[in-house]
């Protein structure tokens, strides 16, 4: 069976069919406060990819930014009176940890945004000289009128790009923009902010450009899967991509993949909110192991209600699992599962079912990265 993924710019699920190996980006924190479970669960999302990618005889290269120099990590350093290179270093320490107790993959490369500053100042230099941005206001902006295809990942109408790029810091009322919808390349610094000499003016990337520039150096031109949070589909990855496109003239993302959000008390889980649920603070009371099954128990491309019963569920699921012992019961059944569009719910039923036969499992639980 061919491993089949829903890509978000065709808006279908479709083939997945790379070649010996994958290269995968997939957007990183801003390490500014502690992983919550809506990191987690994309996280763990290309985790069970990569996995299924390497029992199908892959090598999977995958690509991890830390975005440790933007708005809220500068906003964040300055209110607890540190400097924003102490304070990711805590929290990328923390988020490591996190990472390691859940059994995630390491990662290919973890480049830090402040690491590419001069491969950022080479990138916005391809897009200038492609025509496609222009400075104003001592600050570069892409000019999205210029890029035909723009939109090709979201298909989102204007007036929802707007809201978006508001509600995500993209300033569209900046004045010096000739459209609402043009984005920061690069934008001066203000004072007390960390800025670096470039040909148009000391100051620091816009938030898009990192993500954009260390694909390019870690990964090439065109990488074969680029995800992250649903969240990110407008403006993050849609400005990425045209902005990749317009550097390099060539295809940026095969295939473009997105996970849902997790949500508490009715809304999205998220920093700015303040509604968080901490990995490390769950680790406190739950074996990584159940915390990992929670979370694989929703469909990656469903947004849900985090839900403490979940880990109760996880917690007895495991249990059983240990019961029925070592073998490979529910091994194809979980093979087909994950190449219908990464369908975690129903491999665990079917790993359910194998245990209540009293078939061993433990082949089938490592698949989905979860050790017995």
């Amino acid at each position: 069976m061919t491993l089949r993924l829903y890509e978000t710019s065709q808006r279908e699920v479709v083939p997945f069919e790379p070649g010996p190996v994958v290269k995968m980006y997939t957007c990183g924190i801003t390490p500014y406060d502690a992983a919550h479970l809506g990191h987690a669960a994309v996280y763990v999302t290309y985790d069970v990819l990569q996995r299924r990618l390497r029992d199908l005889g892959h090598r999977t290269e995958c690509v991890r930014n830390i975005t440790d120099v933007d708005d809220d990590i500068l906003r964040k350093a300055r209110e607890l009176g540190v400097h924003y290179l102490d304070l990711a270093a805590g929290e990328i320490a923390r988020f490591d940890h996190d990472m390691r107790a859940l059994n995630i993959l390491p990662v290919h490369s973890s480049p830090r945004a402040t690491s590419a500053i001069p491969d950022i100042l080479g990138f916005i230099g391809m897009v200038l000289d492609s025509g496609h941005a222009y400075r104003a206001g001592g600050a570069v902006y892409f000019d999205v009128s210029s890029f035909e295809h723009f939109g090709q990942v979201s298909h989102y109408e204007r007036p929802r790009m707007l809201a978006l790029a508001a509600e995500h810091g993209g300033n569209p009322d900046d004045p010096f923009k000739d459209d609402p919808l043009d984005f920061v390349l690069w934008q001066p610094s203000a004072d007390g902010e960390p800025a670096w000499d470039s040909m148009w003016g000391k100051g620091r990337p816009g938030w898009h450009v990192e993500c954009s520039a260390l694909a390019l150096r870690e990964l090439g031109s065109t990488i074969d899967l680029h995800g992250g949070g649903s969240d990110l589909i407008f403006p993050h990855h849609e400005c990425e991509a045209a902005q990749s496109e317009a550097a390099s003239g060539q295809l940026f993302v095969r295939h473009w993949m997105h996970v849902g959000m997790v949500r508490l008390g009715g809304e999205k889980m998220s920093k700015s909110l303040g509604n968080l649920v901490f990995v490390h603070s769950l680790l406190e009371s739950f074996e990584p192991a159940v915390i990992r099954l929670a979370l694989i128990s929703q469909h990656y491309r469903q947004s849900w209600e985090f839900d403490g019963t979940l880990l109760e569920i996880a917690a007895a699921r495991l249990e059983r699992w240990r019961s029925a012992g070592e073998g490979e019961g529910a091994l194809d059944e979980v093979r087909a599962r994950l190449d219908d569009d990464l369908d975690t719910p129903g491999a665990l039923a079917a790993i359910d079912e194998a245990a209540r036969s009293g078939a061993g499992v433990s082949r089938a639980s490592a698949l989905l990265g979860v050790s017995l």
